[in-house]
This record gives C-alpha cells, sequence and structure tokens, in this order.
C-alpha cells in the first residue's frame, strides 16, 4: 500500500492571504455556533491557521504569511465578538477583542514567523550544497 502524502500546495502570498482568512472567518463562526463565541477557543484554532499557511505558501513570498495572518485575525473575529447592536458596537467589541486577545495574535504571528524562518534558512543551506556541489570545491 501507498504511503498517503499530506498535501503540500505552494499558495502565493495573496493565496495564503486568502486562504488564512476565510480559514480564520469560517472558524470564527464555527466557534460562534459551537462554543458561544469563545475567544478562548477562536485563539487555539487560529495557531494551526497560522502554521498552515506559513507551511504552504512559496518560497518566493515568505515573508507575506506573517504579515497577513494579523489581518486574517482580525477578520475571523468579527463573528466572534459582541456588540451585534450596530456598527459602532461591533467595532467596539472588535477592538475590545484585540486588545484582550493580542497574546493569541501573537503567538500565532511569531509561529508563523519561525516557520517562514526555518524554511529560508533551509531554503538558502541548499542552495550553498548545491553551489558547492556544482563548482566542486568547498566553501
Amino acid at each position: 500500500m501507498a504511503g498517503r502524502r499530506v498535501p503540500n500546495p505552494r499558495l502565493t502570498g495573496l493565496g495564503g492571504g486568502l486562504l488564512s482568512g476565510v480559514l480564520t472567518v469560517v472558524l470564527g463562526c464555527l466557534d460562534q455556533l459551537l462554543f458561544g463565541a469563545s475567544l478562548t477557543v477562536y485563539g487555539v484554532l487560529f495557531l494551526p491557521v497560522c502554521l498552515v499557511t506559513a507551511l504552504w505558501v512559496r518560497r518566493g513570498d515568505l515573508l507575506a504569511a506573517p504579515v497577513v495572518l494579523p489581518i486574517a485575525f482580525a477578520l475571523g473575529l468579527l463573528p466572534v465578538v459582541e456588540g451585534a447592536n450596530g456598527v459602532g458596537a461591533r467595532l467596539m467589541g472588535l477592538v475590545t477583542a484585540l486588545a484582550t486577545q493580542a497574546g493569541w495574535l501573537y503567538g500565532g504571528t511569531l509561529l508563523a514567523a519561525v516557520t517562514v524562518l526555518v524554511r529560508g534558512v533551509r531554503r538558502a543551506a541548499a542552495r550553498r550544497r548545491a553551489a558547492t556541489a556544482q563548482s566542486g570545491r568547498p566553501r
């Protein structure tokens, strides 16, 4: 039996932003329906989104992953925040949620940044090995 492979798509920076934005909004809606808009549940669910986005963005767009994730976090908070009595109340709920849940936001962004950094270092090391092998002499 052949081993199953994990999907390995390569998204552009825009694709990574769209993926993370859609995933966070869907997770925010599910959080609202299943857990009664728990900000902690939303924060925990945000972390895998960060990891997936950082792993699936293509090499040329590595720096886009940590940039789009805070935007996606804010988008996903919209269905979760309280304040359904108007636009102003919803906006105040969003600002409050961003302030109180900054730890999840920073943690997820840091997770993505470290993942991107590791991918970049591995890419540079592979290039160096290829250049060394091609020239036939160590550097």
